[in-house]
């Protein structure tokens, strides 16, 4: 039976809920962070804390909450993030601040609190970016600086960490169907029409012809966090986008 334990930001939709569920289903203890409720039953031998990873002040009180829950973490799961979808000239100083202490800072404070936690058994951390890192588009502009810095903190963790034992890898989802594409629809990527035509529109720009679920991707966060499958990898950045980035944008 395995007897390890995982924190997951972001756990009460999209895919920090599917990743839950997945490493729960594996035998793994799970401690969830959201700041919405989670809804539902949270698995009875884990830990649920509802609580704004933005707010530093609020980190520090999660991250005591699970020392007094487990004396290790064998993996720390940076899912939770918010997303603006304005055009630079009409994005305000109080939102770019809002996102980069949501998608950037938070991951910062969080492994820098995680490490005592994570180095007793030489654990793994998982930064959940995105394809907006590497190409993006119009209106976009806070997240995608947001995720673009979180690869360059996750090579900067890998090396640091390194010699506690401690992988640090990042993962690039491309369009997945969660509350934050379907609420970011409405930038104009996605042509016009309602949720579905416009999700569609999506699925017809990849290769292999679908918007991503949650699960798929928290499979590969999973390969990530498992000491047993991805021993061997630090530092990197896995994209899981259907193929979307693959396909020159003039084709």
């Amino acid at each position: 039976m395995i007897n390890k334990t995982i924190l997951i930001t972001g756990a009460a939709g999209g895919i920090g809920r599917a990743t839950l569920n997945l490493f729960t289903e594996k035998g793994w203890r799970v401690i969830g962070v959201d700041r919405s409720e989670f809804g539902g039953d949270f698995p009875k031998n884990g830990l649920f804390i509802q609580s704004d990873i933005s707010r530093a002040e609020d980190m520090e009180a999660i991250f005591e909450k699970a020392h007094q829950f487990t004396k290790t973490l064998d993996a720390l799961v940076n899912n939770a993030a918010v997303q603006v979808a304005k055009p630079i000239t009409e994005t305000t100083v109080e939102e770019w601040d809002a996102v980069m202490a949501s998608n950037l800072r938070s991951v910062f404070l969080g492994v820098k609190l995680a490490h005592p936690l994570l180095k007793k058994n030489g654990g793994a951390v998982v930064n959940v970016s995105s394809v907006h890192a590497i190409q993006t588009s119009a209106n976009i502009a806070a997240y995608a600086a947001s995720k673009g810095g979180l690869l360059a903190l996750t090579r900067a963790m890998a090396i640091e960490f390194a010699p506690d034992n401690i992988r640090v890898n990042a993962i690039l989802p491309g369009a997945v169907d969660t509350p934050m594409l379907r609420a970011g629809l409405g930038r104009g990527h996605a042509g016009q029409g309602d949720a579905q035509e416009r999700l569609d529109n999506l699925a017809r720009k990849t290769v292999s012809g679908k918007v991503g679920k949650p699960e798929e991707i928290a499979h590969a966060i999973y390969f990530l966090a498992d000491n047993e499958q991805s021993s061997f990898m630090t530092g990197q950045a896995l994209v899981v986008d259907g193929g979307a980035t693959a396909r020159l944008s003039t084709e």
